[in-house]
């Protein structure tokens, strides 16, 4: 049934980015309503999240099999460079350095340095990259991100090849 669904590359990208989109919410929720501040390394895990749902939901609403094996392809790509980064903060977690330095609070960003210099770090993320704040099924945020997205690759991959096996 799952290799059936992967016949239909549209649904499967739109499957793709429903969820990207839902565990977004899911971070989103956890930083506003939990109280969990996000690491610049989150930070750029949820740029990695936005970028393949976007392409993975522009791909789907394209008809052309051109366009979905392009559009795989890019989505494997930016999946797997979300996955090096989950991979890297997974590591820092599992051996945490001495020192941590992986960011600034909010208010010693406005306190040190200029409005213009302060607004860009803001959306740097604040938290420590090492810290482990919330677990499910004993992993963390980043062990789950560093699955997702190679499972997101991996989709990615499937359909890039799939897509050249019946061009032929």
């Amino acid at each position: 049934m799952i290799l059936k669904l992967l016949d239909a590359p549209r649904r499967v990208l739109a499957l793709v980015a429903a969820a990207c989109v839902a565990m977004l919410a899911f971070g989103l929720y956890l930083q506003h309503v939990v109280g969990l501040e996000p690491c610049p390394m989150c930070i750029v895990q949820r740029y990695a999240l936005i970028l393949v749902a976007v392409v993975a939901g522009i791909t789907a609403a394209l008809k052309s099999r051109g366009a979905h094996i392009a559009g795989s392809a890019v989505m494997a790509i930016l999946a797997g460079l979300g996955a090096f980064v989950a991979a890297r903060q997974s590591w820092l977690q599992w051996n945490p350095p001495e020192i941590a330095s992986c960011g600034r609070d909010l208010y010693g960003m406005i306190e040190t340095f200029p409005l213009k210099r302060a607004i860009p770090m803001i959306f740097r993320g604040s938290g420590d990259c090492t810290k482990i704040d919330w677990t499910f099924l004993g992993l963390s945020i980043a062990n789950w991100s560093f699955l997702w997205f190679a499972f997101f690759a991996v989709v990615g991959r499937v359909l890039v090849a799939r897509g050249l096996r019946a061009r032929r």
